[in-house]
């Protein structure tokens, strides 16, 4: 899935070529996506132009004077600007083409992505919940600890918690954990105030790094310019189960949690005693 580094770098892909760009038709080839996309987009958008593309946590938010188009990429989605005309294949379900010759395409296999609109002053019900962003001063060592107190539950399901903070999925999870040397199974309440810090610190520095290298690309993610991402090649932990850790070269153990996989060194990370 997508995560806030590749949605982050998605967004910066596409924002120079959309921004003040005026949009001259919407086409719609698979309108069920997770939800239905509004069918009345066209009356919508045409003519009007692009006043910012931002991000918060996992979805793009294209900005326009009479409201707000939210796109998510789902488990496998990508969005790209293509700058010339390209064949549509078969999981090129959303287009918005614009009179600049650039046309913002939506690819979807799994069709758990959305495009959504959103008017009026307050949050999108999928928004007004979230937690800090990790890379701004709201998400800090105070935060993160109040958040946490009086909690037994383990820190990986806590920092992958979207009221907690937004946009820490499985991979930054797994990768921010060992770079803080904390087990994922950890209680919450049973780390130090010094471990937490060096853990919001390891947050910010992954999530920085992958952003830098464009994402993650394990098999379906590209960038807004078509681009795979290449932080995949320095993942210390995750997606390597039975290699040797980079760290102490001892083999890299596997549980599960919270339905997910959690890959983990057991000797840079220790395991909390009972």
């Amino acid at each position: 899935m997508p995560e806030l580094p590749e949605v982050e770098t998605t967004r910066r892909g596409i924002a120079p070529h959309i921004e003040n760009a005026v949009v001259l038709k919407v086409i719609v080839r698979q309108p069920q996506l997770r939800w239905l996309i509004p069918p009345h987009l066209n009356q919508l958008l045409i003519g009007q132009s692009v006043l910012k593309v931002s991000r918060r946590s996992k979805y793009l938010l294209l900005k326009f004077v009479n409201g707000e188009l939210i796109i998510h990429l789902g488990m496998s989605g990508s969005l790209r600007v293509l700058l010339s005309p390209n064949p549509v294949e078969k999981h090129d379900h959303f287009d918005i083409v614009f009179a600049n010759n650039v046309t913002l395409r939506l690819t979807d296999p799994r069709r758990f992505g959305a495009v959504l609109w959103q008017e009026g002053e307050l949050p999108h019900k999928l928004l007004k919940n979230l937690g800090p962003e990790p890379l701004t001063e709201d998400f800090s060592l105070d935060t993160f600890l109040n958040g946490a107190k009086n909690r037994r539950i383990a820190v990986k399901q806590f920092i992958m918690d979207n009221k907690v903070v937004v946009g820490v999925g499985n991979i930054y999870a797994s990768e921010a954990l060992f770079a803080a040397r904390i087990h994922p199974l950890t209680p919450v309440n049973r780390i130090s105030k010094a471990k937490f810090s060096a853990l919001v610190e390891a947050i910010k520095y992954i999530l920085g790094v992958a952003i830098e290298r464009g994402g993650t690309t394990l098999k379906d993610f590209v960038g807004g310019d078509g681009k795979p991402g290449y932080f995949a090649q320095e993942l210390q932990v995750y997606g390597r189960k039975g290699q040797s850790c980079n760290a102490c070269q001892r083999e890299l153990q596997e549980i599960r949690l919270g339905q997910r996989s959690s890959v983990f060194c057991a000797n840079c990370q220790r395991a909390p005693r009972r």
